[in-house]
């Protein structure tokens, strides 16, 4: 299987399956001198783990990473760093009965008919469980963006889950660490959770929309062509899984609004342009205006649960399905880390490649 690498200056490849021995990153194009230690990685991967709440699967894995090349003494060589992560709690047999089975709403069906033949334990490479690789790529970028870009700040958030949806008017930034769902409303993770205990209690799961926040990004990152910031933000989103929709600012609804209302009006500021407001979430015509950048993305309902389904096997037979084992109710939960850590990687690979051409040159204004 081809096609495992991400990014161009700053590149990434994840490798392993969901219950195998281990998975993990080869990240390559890190700078050398960048101060990096397995401790700075692993407070990311600490927010995506699993079994952290009762909200999430009860996989119990300790997602500690190890790095095995590329940093030396405590800095980064500027060489491949190699990270690995072991897989300490697989149950495979919980798959046992799905191995000739294709299980509605997964990649089981897409995987067999494109390759002949799949890993049914967990999906194997189609699992989420992959993602825990780009977070500690992810922990690399952000290693490297706090020395680059120290003011720079990547926050993700839920805005929605089934039915709940955030209220704006009560926006709290500082509340995202303090509850298991990254919602930044206080006052609703009690909602919030009694209504995901009805669905988890229902065997059933929930969809989700989330939201990333990147703060203090220059501007002068994407081009106008091919290499637009936010096709390769879009595209970062899309390729986490169950992720069917993404938009950028207003995204889809900039459909409904008029020139006048979606023009983001400027002034002149005591220190350079001033947007009087913020409809293209912080990208105009593929490079960054220097403003907030809003990324939102939809995440589906999970697709193993208890609830029969109906489905075929490899034989074609007719068959209702029961997916057993440890899911998330709502896999948008875990989502919020790993948007943040493609996001990270993302705005690295723009910083190094517009360093790469044009030396950090801009257009001055007044």
């Amino acid at each position: 299987m081809s096609y495992n690498t991400f990014g161009r200056e700053f590149r990434f490849t994840t490798w392993g399956e969901s219950h195998g021995p281990a998975l993990g990153a080869t990240v390559d194009g890190t700078p050398p001198g960048v101060p990096l230690d397995e401790a700075f990685i692993q407070q990311f991967m600490d927010r995506r783990r699993p079994g952290t709440s009762k909200h999430t699967t009860q996989r119990r894995e300790a997602d500690q990473v190890r790095i095995l090349s590329g940093v030396f003494e405590g800095h980064t060589t500027g060489t491949p760093i190699q990270l690995m992560i072991e897989n300490t709690d697989q149950r495979s047999k919980d798959y046992g009965t799905i191995a000739q089975s294709f299980r509605p709403g997964h990649a089981d069906i897409t995987y067999h008919l494109k390759y002949g033949l799949r890993d049914h334990r967990g999906g194997g490479r189609s699992s989420a469980r992959e993602t825990a690789a780009r977070v500690a790529a992810g922990g690399v970028a952000q290693a490297v963006l706090h020395q680059m870009l120290p003011d720079l700040q990547i926050i993700g958030y839920m805005v929605q889950m089934g039915d709940m949806h955030l209220d704006r008017s009560r926006f709290d930034i500082g509340a995202i660490p303090d509850n298991p769902f990254f919602l930044p409303d206080a006052e609703s993770v009690d909602a919030w959770s009694d209504y995901l205990d009805g669905i988890r209690k229902d065997q059933n799961s929930v969809g989700a929309a989330i939201e990333v926040l990147v703060r203090g990004c220059p501007p002068g990152l994407g081009a106008p062509v091919y290499a637009k910031l936010d096709t390769d933000l879009a595209a970062a989103m899309m390729s986490i899984n169950a992720v069917k929709g993404v938009e950028i600012g207003e995204g889809m609804g900039a459909a409904s609004l008029t020139g006048t209302a979606n023009a983001d009006e400027m002034r002149m500021g005591n220190d350079g342009p001033r947007f009087l407001s913020n409809h293209a979430g912080g990208i105009l015509g593929g490079i960054s205006t220097g403003q907030d950048i809003v990324v939102r993305f939809a995440v589906k309902a999970t697709s193993s649960i208890t609830t029969p389904r109906q489905t075929i096997n490899e034989a074609g037979e007719e068959i209702d399905l029961i997916t057993k084992g440890r899911h998330d109710p709502c896999v948008g939960i875990r989502a919020v880390p790993v948007a943040e850590a493609m996001a990270a990687c993302v705005i690295l690979d723009h910083l190094l490649m517009d360093r790469a051409q044009t030396g950090g040159r801009r257009g001055q204004i007044g």
